[in-house]
């Protein structure tokens, strides 16, 4: 009788045991982010401790990557379970567009919400004498890690402006920070970062080198068409810069997959939403991120757990 008792309470604690460890495997959550110097990564530590503190029994961590197609690559392979995207090339791995890095389309990419707009910022030495796409010509810019979403906007402004990476010196592939490093050392004279304004990479070489903001006009962004739109980089967002200059936007998205339990998901858009003020205080992008705005331009269906809290928040009828 002792020795069946026994093995019952074994059978009941590897049961246990089992169902802990099933029930963890649905509650981790693994956020991919960009560089340490961008704005998706502040912001993907924030909604990680977020998570960990709300959704009960969560495990959750922030994975360093090249940004949006390495972010979206992760999600579809169940490597991730949310990432930070540009709207660009969220469409673009819908469609499976292999020269954006896309062998295949990414059909089980689900929206979580459209969040703050990137916006793309061209950066160069005050005494580069750059202050227009044109004076691009001849000279030397770094445009993003290869293929990353930064790397495709890089392509896409250049072409809407009858120019191409051929026109350049010298073409560097680079995250954000190492490119402000190479600037900064006088290797290049300019950088392409797409990111939410006041990014810390250009705020840092703001602070110990005379720069110029390059403008991009309206009819450029014209060209290009959707999802990018005109935008504004306002005077003061980087030292030295007194004016305002014009620029490209394009949205960023949080993404999952339909991987992802309707639960979970709806407890990642419910605390979003809920936390505002503590992702303003990870990265003042996040001052841009509006519940009313959260479905808008989606190139990729909503997921099932999102669309509930969008319904239940009276977004969608």
């Amino acid at each position: 009788m002792i020795a069946i008792r026994t093995r019952l309470a074994s059978a009941a604690v590897v049961a246990a045991a089992f169902a802990a460890s099933a029930a963890g495997a649905q509650t981790f959550i693994n956020v991919a982010t960009g560089g340490t110097s961008g704005v998706y990564y502040p912001l993907g530590v924030a909604l990680s401790e977020i998570y960990a503190e709300g959704i009960e029994g969560a495990r959750t961590q922030v994975q360093a990557t090249k940004a949006s197609v390495e972010n979206l690559n992760l999600i579809a392979a169940g490597r991730a379970e949310l990432g930070f995207a540009l709207g660009d090339s969220v469409k673009l791995a819908a469609e499976g567009n292999e020269e954006a890095g896309f062998p295949r389309a990414l059909d089980n990419l689900r929206a979580i919400a459209a969040i703050y707009p990137n916006y793309v910022q061209i950066v160069a030495t005050a005494d580069a004498g750059i202050t227009t796409i044109e004076d691009l010509k001849g000279k030397s810019m770094s445009v993003g890690a290869p293929a990353s979403g930064t790397e495709l906007n890089a392509r896409a402004i250049l072409e809407a402006a009858g120019m191409s990476y051929d026109d350049l010196s010298k073409v560097e592939y680079l995250p954000f920070g190492e490119s402000a490093e190479l600037i900064k050392n006088r290797q290049i004279q300019a950088t392409l970062q797409s990111a939410g304004l006041g990014v810390a990479s250009i705020k840092d070489l703001s602070s110990t080198n005379e720069i110029s903001v390059v403008a991009i006009p309206a009819e450029v962004v014209e060209k290009i068409g959707a999802p990018f739109m005109a935008a504004t980089i306002p005077a003061g967002t980087y030292n030295g810069q007194t004016e305002d200059v014009p620029t490209a936007a394009v949205g960023n998205i949080l993404v999952t997959s339909d991987k992802v339990d309707d639960e979970t998901a709806y407890q990642m858009t419910k605390l979003l939403f809920e936390n505002l003020d503590r992702l303003k205080s990870a990265h003042a992008a996040a001052g841009g991120i509006k519940l009313e705005q959260a479905t808008e331009g989606l190139p990729i269906p909503l997921h099932p757990g999102a669309e509930k809290y969008y319904r239940e928040a009276g977004i969608l009828k």
